[in-house]
């Protein structure tokens, strides 16, 4: 009688204990449950992606009924407001492509549910979902009912979210165990001892040392078997299908010397191969989570933002120095940093950065307010309960919404090695061992487990990933801060770089302003500074740093329309600022100056005149990127500076003025379909929709700026003068992959070479793949050092000789 498996989880079913539903076998009740649930719900289509991908569920009445405490729910939940919360679940069931399916689909499970998002690498899955629909607890024993039970523990929650797992130094530790051992019971026969002794124990120790290679055989290689399988079944072939295979073939090799006495075997070779191996792996995971900790929230969000001191003095801080129970305003359209209580009487926060959702939702003093919600409105200002490393925002980066599709050269060249080169390798391998075997019986194993295990082309796929994250580190030294490395290599690819002018080109100077009109009151300048506090445009934050300190009057009403001024309601009087359109005067400006327009209670006052302050070393910056680049300057302001920025800027450079955003971004759309590869430096506030559509999007932070998930990467403002030295050393990091992916393809032909003559043995090729692996992290890390160092020093000189 033929095996019957359960159409669900794949169990076998024993006799008579199985329930036919619909001509499906099932093990148990709980799966067939699940099969109905999909079938209602139109999701049997889980069932293609994989034969038996699911789980069986187990019984867990009561076991969740804790979720029903508020307290504990809070501290689960990443984000709690009254119509949406979202909460991450990790889920140790999650194994294939089908399990990704039935998650992303939870909301046809349920109407409550909003959205679901995998992370399959960490086995989380991140639900948002309505409260008054379902309740995490309802939610979970879902998961459970289809079997995906969620592991939850509050101690995890509390402290570090992250398990440690130890596995593989558990793995290296046996099989270094091993080795040590099998070497020291094979010391007389290394020198061939004949004591009487010896001899009469001889087949003993032979036995040992097999017994003693069965752990590092059975468990600390597994890694590599399972792999190799999962490979086959896919109809691929990685790496891991030569090292399995070399393993394996040792093992039977020597056992078989064992059984007919033609000597011990390679027992310690193998066990020595894969302590070699697992130590090399050791080494990347160890590398790879440095360079992840060099790209932490720290190196993401590096945006000031306004902090009261207690004497009531405003002070710009870095996000990551804020601290709970520090007091922060922030202004309108600002980013909310970290989670906090309103102070302020109300407000209206936009979450559709984190939830999706677009209508504003109301807070009113006392109220908690969550870190990615974008402050609508006047002025607010609120107490910090978090800092950023525990608050929403560090997650932001990541989402989905904020990522753009960036095309990986290095990726597809990888790729197209790794797909040729092992079936090349294993074809190498047997000719070879055809080769040998009528030769030398010993040289033939040993040419073909050594060509397996030293060809690996762990370096190979090493290559770009270790550059690009050294070249990200760099670059973060340097006040460049990038979302990711792809972004690099995106910059490698440029050939325009559009600059908008305003708070970019231009930089922040008191002394640059100057009034025209009418002199204003004294409590009419009261009303303006309060009026300004709650803009973020450049020309507002610089406006308000050169008026006189005031007191902090009562605004009543507050509104910024984008590109063109605000009007507000300041104890009792309306204020009106911005550009002459706005507030419809028509005045002669024969000169085209930058100028925000005053209007007071429905009187025009006069005007300030902004006599643009540029950056230093913009001149010499924009002639160096003259010889490379296509320049153009992108302004929303009128053209009354146009001769200056003639005189001052190369002739081939492209000036455009009277940008709205949205003209920003259709120029930038225009560029990329005449086939150019753009990259856009702006300030983050109205180019916002250009940073999305450019290629690669730079936002200048200075004192002042808000947090844009629409950039790739953020300049300090004090680094402008250096894009000509990271553009360059964007290109070189891509030339050091090239180099570095030549010298792993020489190391191959070198290593190969020795192999299929004989003259490598399999525990040398073992401990040579590990260190080609370190030459290779070495080499990246100092060439791109070494030319960061050249750059600085270019960058340096070029800047003390515009200041000369």
């Amino acid at each position: 009688m033929d095996t019957m498996h359960c159409y669900h989880c794949g169990l076998t079913i024993q006799n008579k204990e199985g329930i036919v539903f619909e001509e499906k076998e099932f093990c148990c009740t709980g799966c067939k449950t699940v099969y109905e649930i999909f079938r209602q719900n139109d999701l049997t289509c889980y069932y293609d992606f994989q034969a038996a991908p699911g789980a069986t569920p187990s019984d867990i009445t009561g076991k969740y009924d804790f979720l029903t405490d508020a307290t504990i729910v809070s501290k689960l939940l990443e984000f709690e407001e009254a119509s949406t919360h979202i909460v991450s679940l990790y889920l140790p069931h999650i194994h294939c492509s089908s399990c990704i399916w039935i998650l992303e689909n939870l909301h046809k499970l349920h109407p409550g549910i909003g959205s679901a998002q995998v992370n399959f690498p960490a086995k989380k899955v991140r639900i948002s979902y309505h409260p008054e629909q379902i309740s995490l607890k309802a939610l979970v024993e879902l998961l459970s009912s289809i079997g995906y039970e969620p592991y939850i523990s509050l101690e995890n929650y509390e402290g570090d979210k992250h398990k440690i797992d130890r596995s593989l130094i558990y793995k290296i530790g046996v099989a270094f165990f091993s080795f040590g051992n099998i070497m020291l019971l094979s010391f007389p026969e290394y020198f061939e001892v004949e004591e009487f002794w010896i001899n009469q124990y001889r087949g003993f120790f032979r036995w040992l040392i097999f017994f003693l290679s069965l752990p590092p055989l059975l468990y600390s290689a597994s890694g590599y078997y399972v792999s190799a399988w999962k490979s086959i079944r896919a109809k691929m072939l990685n790496i891991e299908i030569p090292i399995a295979l070399g393993i394996i073939v040792m093992f039977v090799r020597s056992t078989v010397d064992i059984i007919m006495d033609y000597g011990q075997g390679f027992f310690d070779s193998m066990c020595g191969l894969i302590f070699f191996m697992l130590l090399g792996k050791l080494f990347q995971q160890k590398t790879y989570n440095f360079l992840s900790f060099e790209r932490d929230y720290k190196s993401y969000f590096p945006i000031a933002v306004t902090k009261i001191n207690p004497n009531g003095a405003e002070e710009p801080v870095q996000v990551y120095a804020i601290e709970k129970g520090d007091r922060l305003l922030i202004r309108n359209q600002e980013l909310i940093p970290v989670d906090g209580i309103l102070i302020s009487e109300k407000t209206a926060i936009d979450y559709s950065f984190v939830t999706g959702e677009a209508v504003p939702i109301e807070k009113k003093s006392g109220d908690k307010v969550y870190a990615g919600g974008k402050q609508l409105g006047k002025v607010i200002e609120m107490e910090v309960l978090f800092s950023v490393s525990q608050s929403y925002l560090t997650q932001l980066w990541s989402n989905d919404v904020f990522q753009k599709k960036l095309k990986s050269k290095h990726k597809n060249i990888t790729d197209r090695i790794s797909h040729y080169f092992t079936p090349a390798l294993l074809l190498l391998a047997f000719l070879s061992f055809g080769y040998w075997i009528f030769i030398d019986t010993d040289t033939a194993f040993n040419v073909f487990t050594a060509i397996l295990i030293v060809a690996c082309p762990c370096a190979l796929a090493l290559t770009a990933p270790f550059t690009l994250g050294n070249v990200l580190r760099i670059l973060g030294k340097q006040k460049l801060y990038l979302k990711n490395a792809q972004v690099i290599e995106q910059m490698a690819q440029v050939d325009t770089i559009v600059f908008d002018k305003t708070g970019t080109i231009t930089t922040n100077k008191k002394t640059a302003i100057t009034y025209e009109g009418s002199p204003l009151e004294m409590h009419e300048l009261w009303w303006l500074k309060n009026t300004l506090r709650g803009s973020n445009h450049p020309l507002s934050r610089r406006l308000y740093e050169y008026l006189p300190p005031q007191d902090k009057a009562t605004v009543t009403h507050f509104e910024e329309v984008t590109g063109k001024g605000v009007f507000a309601t300041v104890e009792g009087h309306s204020v009106k600022l911005g550009s002459s359109q706005f507030l419809q005067h028509l005045s002669e400006n024969t000169h085209k100056k930058t100028k925000v327009h005053v209007e007071m209670d429905g009187v025009y006052k006069g005007s300030y005149v902004f006599n643009n302050q540029y950056r230093e070393g913009l001149e010499a910056l924009f002639e160096r990127l003259n010889a490379s680049y296509h320049l153009v300057v992108l302004s929303g302001d009128n053209d009354g500076e146009r001769r200056i920025l003639e005189k001052m800027l190369p002739a081939g450079t492209t000036l455009v003025f009277n940008q709205k955003p949205e003209a920003k971004l259709a120029y930038i759309e225009a560029l990329q379909h005449e086939g150019k590869n753009v990259m856009m430096v702006g300030d983050g506030l109205n180019d916002a929709g250009a940073l999305a559509q450019s290629n690669v999007g730079i936002s200048i932070s200075e004192n002042v700026n808000v947090f844009s998930p629409a950039c790739d990467g953020i300049l300090d403002a004090s680094q402008f003068s250096k894009i000509g030295y990271f553009m360059q050393y964007s290109r070189h990091a891509m030339k050091i992959i090239y180099m570095s992916f030549a010298i792993s393809l020489l190391y191959n032909v070198v290593g190969l070479t020795y192999a299929v003559t004989g003259n490598l043995l399999p525990i040398v090729a073992a401990i040579i793949m590990p260190l080609s692996t370190i030459t290779i992290v070495s080499f990246v890390t100092l060439m791109s050092n070494a030319y960061a160092r050249e750059r600085i020093f270019e960058a340096k000189k070029t800047v003390k000789n515009a200041a000369e």
